[in-house]
């Protein structure tokens, strides 16, 4: 799937994975997003890599591993930064 393909899964994915994990995030919204964008491929790569989940466009699998590298990659990044 194209890099732009998995930008806006990243957004989408990025929200709801606010909605799943709620609180306060040491960086606002943009942080919120560009997590949620990154989460998507890390989330990409580990369901490919691991699960074998093939990442192939938009469908409900795809929205899956983007959903929860979101949530896995903003856990870790609260764990950081948690004063």
């Amino acid at each position: 799937m194209g890099i732009l393909a998995w930008i806006i899964f990243g957004l989408i994915a990025g929200a709801i994975a606010k909605a799943l994990h709620p609180g306060n995030d040491p960086g606002g919204w943009i942080v919120t997003i560009i997590i949620g964008i990154l989460g998507s491929m890390l989330g990409g790569w580990i369901g490919s890599m691991i699960f074998g989940v093939d990442v192939t466009g938009f469908n409900f699998s795809s929205f899956l591993v983007a959903i929860g590298g979101s949530v896995l990659l903003l856990a870790i990044y609260r764990m950081v930064t948690k004063k």
